[in-house]
């Protein structure tokens, strides 16, 4: 109810103040005409809050309320039945208002009455469905700000991105080339479409291959039409393309949430799909490696600028790795090469793609969220879904721990993580089923509760899961909880003596969730096993909860039993941080056409942050401080990236030095390197291999390590070292601490020297034995900052 004629209150003097502020705004609305509001007459009436009458029922409180904004609206508009007819909305439990159809007088008029504190056009609210970008700074509610980074390096335009797949759906809006001028002259790929005459390249999508004889001598059989076409029948590889590179498209939704504006990180680059990953019958994709070294000499001869391989396995020698040597051609040939970390966390040593001329990126939350809740025994708890179909009425719904409800034939441990009919629908039919995450994929495991008659499932992290819970787009009412809130619901159903109960909510759109970014529980994490001197993962990017498109021969879960097909569609996965970091990398091309990827790697690298938005540190999954295990240099900073001021610049020849450090021999040299070439006389250590990190895993006495970094940015600048943090242990100087430039791409060398610390200082706890630190350098305040992360584990004595 509205504040009462004549009745001083104590949130008088605020109202008083807030009248002129309303009325000028809307004057100002009216005289600015469609520049200030959008081309809608319609307008919300704001009244504070409601005054509960004691004795009045809800029901009734809510009649009175609908009816006092008719009358408001009513003696405005001098009839009752005009109001009622142009307020479409009225807020009656808590706010107190209502939104209505009016003409602009009308509306002026009513923000003059007494007891109104506000009356405001109706704004159509922007979230982004390719979130990820607003949150790493690259527009700012739906507008790209003529200091974005997307403006200062033209949207990619000029750069070519390819991807190693599942192939692309090329009718996806993603891929629409209406702002796309001629195909540029160094393009040399194909549309390899002769067995799929529907499928279409364009200016955006401007090559297209298959490669399956891998997959084929592996399978047993010849490939079918199916496979001969690039054309995406899994959804991964157009998730990822458009992720990197895909058009704006207005309007993008993934099953009603998320709804806005999608589009990939260079936005206007050109893109080119190489399906090199296949869906066998029953098993997952698979991609193998003969495929994968094929698209990589294609894409290298085609002319591609980028690429981006959201693939990996097992960590393997470099001789064995067809990531590893199709990239370092890849590297020769002047492209950046970008891959995933691999989806194996959060135990150490599991981070794959471990080559050093890759970008290996690890995966992170952003601030946008998709909360539903659980209500039971008095106690609210969130988790995420994007459940299209939700508990109906108010009722409480019994709930069942997964083994309760055994199938016959079936073990505990099949039921536990819900298992494709592992449920005894005699036990679970009409309840709640609560899921253990591990050992399928979690929308399989709603498909089980499914096809035993559950209505709804609870799907709880396990120890290794921690805080990461993911929204996917269950097939029916689902919520994924942490571990900690999982072992409380445990809890009660094995202790309350009445039957278990409980009712799962609807999800929403959040946006400016704290604390941002978190790493994700499935991100890989270092030590590198097979070279611990350099440090993997390189950096992390938004890799849960992306949305992005989707093949319409696919269905979200990706299995058979799904028969939904969505234009758009939510993954999680360093798969989907992977083309974040190729999209940044794009930009960063097409304003530095002549920089090495090497170059493009440590702009990335260096300008990256260790704390998020709130500038504290970046949490691991269990909500604790990370380490460069989880995240590498840090989270990416698009804007940073396109300046970094100095570069750790690499050459093909470094790397062939590399591999002498590492002791290969002449035969195995001669793999990677066509011409004559001979390890240097003297010896080289792998340390010192000029990347943008430092990382001793074995330091006893004094160990120096050399860098040499080249000037980027202003002509002539000078910049100052300075070790913001020491490893636990260790002393750190760096020679010399200043560093003075004359020119624009001139070269400084510099040593960093480390020795362990007396008394021993024992690093941080969960750690490996390592201690972390960073070195900047930094050519004034506000101007540039290149940080090098240090990661040292003393000698064990």
């Amino acid at each position: 109810m509205g504040m009462e004629t004549g009745t001083v209150t104590a949130a008088e003097p605020t109202r008083r103040l807030l009248l002129p502020l309303a009325v000028s705004f809307l004057l100002f609305a009216l005289a600015a005409g469609t520049k200030s509001s959008p081309p809608s007459s319609s307008y919300i009436v704001y009244l504070g809050g409601h005054s509960h009458i004691r004795g009045v029922s809800t029901e009734e409180a809510s009649t009175m309320a609908t009816e006092s904004h008719y009358d408001l609206l009513g003696s405005v508009l001098g009839d009752w039945e005009k109001a009622r007819d142009a307020i479409f909305y009225s807020y009656t439990k808590n706010i107190n208002g209502f939104a209505a159809v009016l003409e602009p007088a009308v509306a002026a008029a009513i923000a003059k009455r007494p007891g109104v504190v506000s009356v405001f056009p109706n704004r159509g609210m922007r979230m982004q469905t390719a979130r990820s970008w607003e949150f790493m700074g690259l527009e700012k509610a739906g507008v790209v700000p003529t200091w974005s980074a997307w403006e200062t390096a033209r949207y990619g335009g000029d750069t070519i991105i390819g991807n190693l797949d599942s192939g692309v759906w090329p009718e996806s809006l993603s891929f629409n080339d209406g702002e796309m001028g001629p195909i540029p002259d160094t393009w040399k790929g194909i549309c390899q479409n002769a067995h799929d005459p529907k499928f279409k390249c364009n200016s955006k999508l401007i090559g297209a291959r298959y490669f399956n004889k891998g997959y084929a001598m592996e399978a047993g059989s010849p490939p079918g039409d199916r496979l001969n076409t690039p054309r995406d029948d899994v959804g991964h590889g157009t998730h990822t393309l458009a992720t990197a590179g895909g058009s704006q498209v207005n309007g993008a939704a993934a099953f009603g949430y998320g709804n806005g504006t999608a589009r990939g990180g260079s936005p206007r680059a050109r893109v080119a799909a190489y399906r090199v990953c296949f869906n066998p019958p029953v098993k997952d994709v698979e991609c193998f490696d003969a495929d994968i070294l094929a698209a990589f000499e294609a894409a290298i001869a085609d002319g591609v600028h980028v690429i981006t391989a959201s693939v990996g396995g097992e960590q393997k020698d470099f001789f064995e790795d067809s990531v590893a040597i199709g990239s370092l051609h890849a590297f020769k040939a002047g492209i950046t090469v970008v891959c995933s970390a691999t989806n194996d966390g959060p135990d150490f040593g599991t981070v794959s793609n471990l080559a050093p001329w890759v970008v290996t990126v690890a995966a992170s939350t952003t601030d946008r969220a998709f909360p539903g809740y659980l209500i039971y025994n008095r106690t609210r708890v969130e988790g995420q879904s994007m459940s299209e179909t939700w508990l109906h009425g108010k009722s409480f719904y019994l709930m069942i721990v997964a083994t309760d409800a055994v199938a016959p034939g079936r073990t505990v441990e099949d039921a536990k993580v819900c298992m494709l009919d592992s449920l005894d629908a005699a036990k679970a039919s009409g309840k709640i089923v609560v899921c253990v995450r591990g050992g399928n994929r979690r929308m399989e495991k709603g498909e089980a509760v499914r096809r035993a008659g559950g209505v709804g499932m609870i799907l709880i992290n396990d120890d290794e899961g921690g805080s990461t819970v993911v929204a996917e787009a269950h097939v029916l009412p689902a919520l994924h909880i942490n571990y900690t809130d999982g072992l409380a619901l445990l809890a009660y159903i094995k202790s309350t003596p009445a039957p278990p109960s409980g009712f799962l909510t609807k999800a929403m759109t959040v946006v400016g969730r704290r604390p941002a970014p978190v790493m994700a529980a499935f991100s890989s994490v270092g030590p590198n096993v097979l070279n611990p001197e350099i440090l993997k993962p390189d950096v992390t990017a938004p890799g849960v909860g992306i949305i992005a498109p989707w093949s319409g021969m696919a269905a979200p879960s990706n299995k058979p039993w799904d028969q939904r097909r969505v234009a758009f569609t939510i993954q999680s996965g360093t798969s989907m941080s992977c083309p974040h970091v190729a999209g940044i990398a794009g930009l960063v091309k097409t304003l530095h056409p002549d920089w090495s990827p090497a170059a493009i790697k440590s702009a990335i690298m260096t300008t990256a942050t260790d704390l998020d938005v709130e500038q504290r540190p970046i949490l691991n999954p269990f909500l604790q401080p990370a380490t460069p295990f989880s995240y590498g240099s840090g989270h990416v900073f698009p804007a940073r990236a396109l300046d970094p001021g100095l570069v750790y610049d690499a050459s093909y020849a470094d790397y062939l030095n590399f591999f002498c450090a590492l002791g290969y021999n002449a035969t195995a040299m001669a793999k990677f390197n066509e011409t004559r070439y001979a390890c240097p006389a003297a010896a080289v250590a792998v340390r010192d291999l000029n990347y943008p990190s430092i990382t001793l895993p074995d330091l006893a006495g004094l160990t120096t390590v050399r860098r040499r970094v080249r000037n980027v940015g202003p002509p002539r600048s000078t910049y100052t070292a300075a070790v913001v943090r020491e490893p636990e242990g260790v002393q750190v100087t760096v020679t010399p601490t200043t560093l003075a430039f004359g020119a624009v791409g001139e070269e400084k060398e510099f040593q960093v020297s480390f020795v362990a610390r007396v008394p021993f200082v024992p690093p941080p706890k969960g750690a490996g034995g390592y201690g972390f630190g960073a070195i900047v350098w930094s050519d004034g305040p506000g101007n540039h900052r290149v940080r090098t992360p240090l990661v040292i584990r003393r000698r064990k004595m």
